[in-house]
């Protein structure tokens, strides 16, 4: 039986998956064939909002640390993240030559707040679901999250599969993803929450607790998830570019590619669960990182958009995995007194990664082009794999020590 908070977050994952994928899935393609925006714009569709977290991250976690109850707050920057999807549908009244980069900014501002109802929902639900359930029903969401998506998206191809460059199309998928939005907020009030009390001396020592670096785990944890994050990021711009300019995918074909990945996810998130309760979350990362590595180099052998979807889908068996261990990992790693702390620092360095990494494939693609590019991003993620499996080794010798010397 899964508890009340349990069944209402399930309900806020759909429809904040719904509102979701009906607006930013579709954000590089509308830039390319609605706005004109080159590859260097592209790239910023991936690099500004982790920008914007990076600067905003530290002073949403001060925030929140100061809040006896978190979840009011999370519904409201929730509330005016999809609320500037309605000043998307406004792109085409501005001049034509700025039409890409005041898109650029509106997705910028989103993620002010969107950074603060991240940071929230992450500490918010750590503390609602119980150690010993959290394997199991961060899988279970996962996979009726992925089935939503794929629902969704599979819906908006077929309706939409003769729209890709219809302008208007696209400001009525903005304003159904914020009546969406608006049903995300009234599920994440549904919470039930615990007061937790704050004694001044928190209050006054909430901005950040250095002694988290201290903890062996934890710092393992945050150089191999950020090595792994930097590879898996970079190639995330070379994918759409590679898909609208180069195998000229339309609307329809985008969604089909995703809707591949998601329904391989869907019978996937299982399977992780099993192999990580059995042998680790750090192992099963290991084959996760070979895996996401096969993606570019089998994506730029073909432009054929069958072949495509077959590469999607095989992707989509290692994304569960990414999507499911990784968050996993943190909260194991994480001193549970010092959890926020340390989801935060990672949220920090994250953004910065971010930011980086879809620039960095961008000037790959500029200096190599995508054939290299996509092959280099391969070596790198096959490289990060080693990194896992580093402290996969360093983490068991440390163990046997410790059932020894006991």
């Amino acid at each position: 039986m899964r508890t009340y908070n349990e069944k209402v977050s399930i309900y806020h994952g759909m429809v904040s998956t719904i509102s979701i994928n009906l607006a930013g899935n579709f954000f590089p393609i509308f830039a390319i064939s609605i706005l004109g925006a080159t590859n260097y714009q592209v790239g910023l569709i991936s690099s500004l909002p982790p920008l914007v977290a990076l600067f905003m991250t530290i002073p949403a976690a001060i925030l929140l640390n100061r809040l006896e109850q978190q979840k009011k707050m999370v519904a409201l920057s929730v509330f005016w993240a999809r609320a500037l999807f309605l000043l998307l549908i406004g792109m085409l009244f501005i001049p034509t030559g700025y039409q890409a980069w005041a898109f650029l900014i509106i997705i910028a501002l989103m993620n002010v707040p969107g950074t603060v109802s991240t940071i929230g929902w992450q500490t918010l639900i750590s503390g609602m679901i119980d150690e010993k359930r959290r394997g199991a029903f961060f899988s279970d969401r996962n996979r009726l999250l992925t089935i939503v998506g794929m629902i969704t998206t599979l819906i908006i191809g077929i309706v939409m599969k003769e729209q890709t460059n219809n302008a208007t199309a696209y400001q009525y998928l903005f304003f159904i993803a914020f009546l969406f939005g608006l049903v995300e907020v009234f599920f994440l009030m549904r919470h039930k929450e615990t007061v937790q009390l704050k004694t001044d001396h928190l209050k006054k020592n909430s901005s950040m607790d250095w002694s988290i670096f201290k903890d062996k785990g934890y710092k393992w944890f945050l150089i191999t998830a950020l090595c792994f994050n930097f590879t898996w990021q970079i190639g995330w711009s070379l994918f759409n570019i590679y898909y609208v300019r180069f195998a000229h995918a339309t609307i329809l074909w985008i969604s089909i590619f995703s809707v591949a990945n998601q329904l391989v996810q869907i019978f996937s998130f299982p399977l992780w669960k099993k192999w990580a309760e059995q042998h680790s979350n750090t192992l099963m990362l290991v084959w996760v990182a070979i895996g996401m590595a096969t993606a570019p180099f089998l994506t730029v052998l073909s432009t054929n958009l069958v072949y495509l979807t077959f590469v999607a889908m095989a992707s989509g068996f290692f994304v569960s995995g990414t999507m499911l261990l990784l968050f996993n990992l943190l909260l194991e790693q994480s001193p549970k007194e010092k959890r926020t702390y340390c989801i935060t620092t990672y949220n920090v360095l994250l953004a910065f990664v971010a930011f980086i990494a879809p620039q960095t494939g961008i000037w790959l693609l500029e200096v190599t082009g995508i054939q290299k590019s996509m092959d280099f991003i391969s070596i790198m993620r096959l490289v990060s794999a080693l990194v896992f499996f580093i402290m996969y080794v360093r983490f068991m010798k440390d163990n046997k020590s410790a059932l020894l010397k006991g």
